[in-house]
């Protein structure tokens, strides 16, 4: 029954916006190189598309949230961000913190998201995780969650 409200739910939302109102859903994304989401990133904030963000957004995925505008993201009661420090591959393929992108990739997220790292210790090598009323506090809600809520009342 939840597959299919979500289902309907994701189909009402794509029916009302027009071809200029595209919508990409960001899940389940555990991140990887940070020139990859970058050059990603750069793209959707140019096409003025919504990201909804509905799962797993962790690592360099995160980069989202300063490339894109603010107005432009929403985020469903599954959202969940997770950051730590860049990384650069060592000596016998060890992972290493590369100091300078960690403060790049700092850099990048608007002054909420810079504020709730900081308050946690910072960008460092164990991950820290964004969700629940933390996360809706700082983005608005997706329509998805509005509709799958209405539709659970019926």
């Amino acid at each position: 029954m939840k597959l299919m409200t979500g289902l309907l739910a994701a189909v009402l939302l794509l029916a009302g916006m027009g071809a200029s109102h595209a919508v990409v859903r960001i899940a389940d994304d555990r991140g990887g190189r940070i020139g990859t989401y970058v050059d990603r990133y750069q793209g959707l904030r140019s096409s003025g598309e919504t990201v909804i963000i509905d799962g797993l957004c962790a690592s360099a995925c995160t980069i989202v949230l300063g490339a894109v505008p603010h107005n432009r993201i929403c985020v469903t009661s599954h959202a969940n961000l997770g950051f730590h420090a860049a990384w650069d591959f060592g000596a016998n393929g060890r992972a290493i913190t590369n100091p300078e992108a960690t403060q790049m990739l700092y850099s990048m997220y608007p002054a909420s998201i810079r504020r709730w790292i900081a308050s946690r210790g910072g960008l460092t090598p164990r991950m820290i995780f964004l969700r629940g009323k933390a996360l809706q506090a700082m983005f608005r809600p997706c329509y998805l969650d509005a509709q799958a809520s209405a539709n659970r009342a019926r």
